[in-house]
């Protein structure tokens, strides 16, 4: 069998084993060594030299959280993130319908909340924007409300009971809805929706995303669809279906082929869409939220999956549904032992109205927590919508990701996308710069999260998996970068960590407004998947 070694040369890496390395030697796929280029040379005379001309190399990413063919939809359809307004919104839908006379309109990303108007479009502002007849599918920009047309609606029939017409769609009327509008679009419309996700996650350094799919969500055909679909960057499907013994979570995985039965297994919906299950009624007096999941279904659901051998988790937001979510984890420890929840890497998904007694007992049960920032950096501060949403006092208890580390709760950082950009960097720097003092983590470790962290959720626990050490998967990314700097998450805490005979490794710069590294290349397991 032939051997082929590449030897990448002039380059800065982020390793923890050679933190002045110049030079990486990668054989079949893998990182063989680390070092100065002249010892390289020397030691690899045959290997193909790659000239990296200064650039930074570091461990790719892996996002935890991402809907594919929702992403792909936004960024090949109607992305109406941008919207400022109402009428800027309705302006979007005209001009897209124009444009595209024929077919169902799908658009991602509306907020209210920025919107001067404070309101999403009533059903007849929709219907005129559209035109006579189309069928128009909204989602907000949580994805766990939407508007639609008027054809839209008569063509999904009876929404059930808690839906009146003209208001935004929620629950089960939205996810019948949202069913309508996607199987109006044909196999090829989805797989190039499909491609233009997975090829902007190569073009953001990361190698492998996990589906949050779901019977509510996106539904058997396209889990199927996509786990058929071929693309450089890897797929780990998850499904967010309840069951209840461990024979019927064995036959559920092998039946659909997925990973584990968690991601958005909806426990509670969103703050933004009023649906987050919370313990006190909203600060803008709209209940208390919902709840997709009691605590027996929740137990149960744990209890089958933990004995099948397979990965679980939740979809939970409030601290409601938190409870709900560590009081399941917490009597199936009791029932089972510890140690055998612990060696699952159980996940919640969100997690930002989380609690100290809440962190202590994840911390103490192994239970991950995927995680994403960029929620805060959208939603939080003084005058965000979390604080509308909660008021200010217990919105500043949102996301307290250096609490959940402290107490050794394992993080992974992930985008949600298309709920926020497919940016790891993006994440990255939003978990540095918590809006809330004291939550927020440092580079290094929220870059761990981005990568060690991330593949550890996905139940990589090799130990190098999300390094550049010998004998890691050679699956990294090339950056045009800027300095590399050493920096703590705040000035009064890892002092340590900046002093350079600390021999920690550098990053790029992430203060608020710096230019984020820009991708050169992006390799999985030794192999270009992208390629500026």
């Amino acid at each position: 069998m032939t051997v082929s070694t590449q030897l990448l040369i002039g380059g800065r890496f982020y390793s923890s084993s050679s933190l002045d390395a110049t030079a990486m030697a990668v054989t079949d796929g893998t990182v063989v060594w680390l070092g100065a280029e002249a010892p390289g040379r020397a030691m690899h005379p045959d290997a193909e030299i790659v000239d990296l001309d200064g650039a930074f190399v570091a461990p790719a990413f892996v996002d935890p959280h991402v809907h594919v063919t929702a992403l792909g939809l936004q960024l090949i359809g109607l992305d109406v993130r941008g919207a400022a307004s109402l009428g800027e919104l309705l302006a979007a839908v005209r001009a897209y319908a124009a444009a595209h006379p024929d077919g169902v309109i799908v658009g991602e990303g509306w907020d209210d909340t920025a919107w001067p108007e404070q309101r999403p479009p009533t059903l007849a502002e929709l219907d005129e924007a559209a035109g006579p007849g189309r069928l128009v599918y909204l989602a907000r920009v949580d994805a766990h409300s939407a508007v639609a047309s008027s054809a839209l609606l008569d063509a999904a029939g009876n929404l059930g009971q808690g839906y009146r017409r003209g208001e935004p769609l929620r629950a089960d009327a939205h996810h019948r809805v949202r069913g309508v509008a996607l199987a109006k679009l044909d196999v090829a419309h989805r797989d190039r929706a499909r491609a233009a996700a997975l090829d902007a996650a190569a073009a953001h350094g990361i190698v492998a995303v996990h589906e949050c799919a779901g019977p509510d969500i996106s539904g058997r055909d396209d889990l199927r669809e996509l786990l058929a679909f071929e693309h450089g960057v890897e797929v780990r499907a998850y499904w967010g279906e309840a069951v209840r013994t461990a024979e019927q979570a064995r036959a559920l995985v092998d039946e659909l082929g997925v990973a584990a039965l968690g991601g958005d297994l909806f426990v509670d919906g969103s703050l933004g869409s009023h649906t987050a299950l919370l313990r006190e009624p909203y600060a803008d007096g709209s209940g208390c939220g919902k709840n997709f999941l009691d605590g027996d279904a929740i137990t149960a659901h744990v209890r089958a999956c933990t004995e099948a051998g397979i990965q679980a988790g939740f979809h939970a937001i409030g601290d409601a549904a938190m409870d709900l979510v560590v009081a399941g984890f917490a009597a199936v420890a009791a029932e089972l032992g510890g140690p055998a929840v612990a060696a699952r890497g159980h996940r919640i998904e969100h997690a930002e109205m989380t609690d100290a007694a809440a962190i202590e007992q994840l911390g103490a049960l192994g239970v991950i927590a995927s995680v994403q920032p960029a929620f805060d950096a959208a939603w939080g501060g003084a005058d965000g919508m979390y604080a509308a949403r909660l008021g200010a006092e217990r919105a500043a208890t949102l996301n307290p990701f250096a609490a959940m580390a402290a107490a050794g709760v394992s993080l992974a950082i992930g985008s949600d996308a298309p709920v926020t950009t497919l940016n790891p960097w993006e994440q990255v720097r939003a978990a540095v710069h918590h809006r809330t003092p004291g939550h927020g983590l440092s580079p290094r470790a929220a870059f761990a999260a981005a990568t060690r962290g991330a593949w550890r959720a996905g139940g990589v626990r090799d130990g190098v998996a999300g390094t550049l050490v010998p004998g890691a998967p050679a699956s990294y990314a090339v950056w045009d970068a800027g300095d590399l700097v050493v920096a703590a998450a705040a000035d009064t805490v890892q002092r340590w960590s900046t002093d350079p005979r600390s021999r920690v490794p550098g990053l790029p710069r992430l203060d608020p407004g710096a230019d984020l590294p820009t991708c050169l290349r992006t390799v999985r397991s030794g192999t270009t998947i992208y390629s500026a």
